[in-house]
């Protein structure tokens, strides 16, 4: 079986390249000029030199593939425009492209996110029947994009899959909460609990494979998600017990979160770089639940968490500190 991954370079995609090449899969990795490879190196993979417009060599590529599985875009932006092409206008370049060379392919399978949907409008968790509000640009965008693979549903087998944050190996982001922890502080935003679903990024590659393989009618979403929802406390209490330390809880007023955000986002004016917290990124993350059921994916894929928070916080903690990340 061939498969085509794009976003292999990165956090996710690396860890579906290992996955795949484990279960006898020939696997082909887009790579663009700037791509780091260290999570590749040394695997058994095929590179496609390109970026998600090189319309020829995504032609040649695609046409010979079983799976393609889309997981690149863009998370981060210092315009509208940046979201629009990395996420929207890839989407529809990739799903358009693989239905012109390949239109009997076994599956495209695409990696949107909880974004897509926005926060939850009450306690309930959000399911696959909820309509999407989505209330950032990156949300916005990936909605966009899921919609450009919904108007393939009749011409080509698809499926999207919505996971809520992702953490493991390979990972920088959950680092910076870990590394704060280590330091004997623990961040937690506002006076009021904050829910939310996670998922472990081995479990996430297992449902990833699952959708992938199974079979059922084209065009169905799944959250790939954690079975229940944890707040800071829950994370506070296994990330204390695995690093063998307490922390001093500092609570952050909201106003506060908006304020570093606003100049954050004021000074990349001048880098090249967008801020990794901007006005949006403080809309999103002072809301009270982020909440999904994977419900649909336990009763149709068959999916269920292999690790618990505690074993996976600790696997993640373990090679960030062989890694000499932490």
């Amino acid at each position: 079986m061939k498969a085509f991954i794009t976003g292999a370079t990165g956090f996710v995609g690396s860890h579906l390249a290992d996955r795949l090449i484990d279960n006898g899969f020939e696997v082909y990795c887009l790579k663009r000029k700037t791509s780091s490879l260290k999570w590749l190196e040394g695997k058994k993979v095929n590179y496609v030199d390109g970026d998600l417009f090189s319309n020829d060599v995504l032609e040649n590529t695609i046409k010979d593939m079983d799976y393609v599985f889309h997981i690149a875009g863009v998370v981060k932006s210092k315009t509208v425009e940046g979201f629009e092409k990395g996420n929207n206008l890839a989407t529809k370049n990739i799903i358009e492209i693989t239905y012109k060379v390949n239109p009997g392919i076994k599956k495209f399978i695409y990696i949107s996110s909880l974004a897509s949907c926005g926060p939850n409008p009450d306690e309930k968790p959000i399911d696959e029947n909820y309509i999407p509000k989505p209330i950032t640009t990156y949300g916005i965008t990936k909605r966009k994009s899921e919609e450009e693979v919904l108007k393939y549903k009749d011409k080509l087998n698809v499926v999207i899959l919505r996971p809520p944050a992702i953490f493991g190996p390979r990972d920088p982001e959950i680092l910076v909460y870990f590394k704060t922890f280590s330091k004997g502080l623990n961040s937690v935003i506002g006076f009021k609990e904050k829910y939310l679903s996670l998922i472990y990024v081995e479990d996430l590659v297992t449902g990833i494979l699952l959708a992938a393989t199974k079979e059922f009618p084209s065009g169905e979403i799944f959250f790939i998600c954690s079975d229940k929802p944890y707040n800071w406390n829950d994370i506070g209490s296994v990330t204390a017990k695995i690093l063998g330390r307490k922390a001093i809880k500092l609570r952050v007023p909201h106003s506060i979160v908006f304020t570093v955000g606003g100049i954050a986002q004021f000074f990349s004016i001048f880098s090249s770089k967008a801020a990794t917290l901007n006005i949006e990124k403080c809309r999103d993350i002072t809301r009270e639940r982020w909440v999904c059921s994977n419900k649909k994916a336990k009763e149709i894929l068959g999916f269920n968490e292999k690790y618990t928070l505690e074993e996976s916080f600790k696997k993640t903690i373990d090679w960030y500190k062989q890694s000499n990340w932490l």
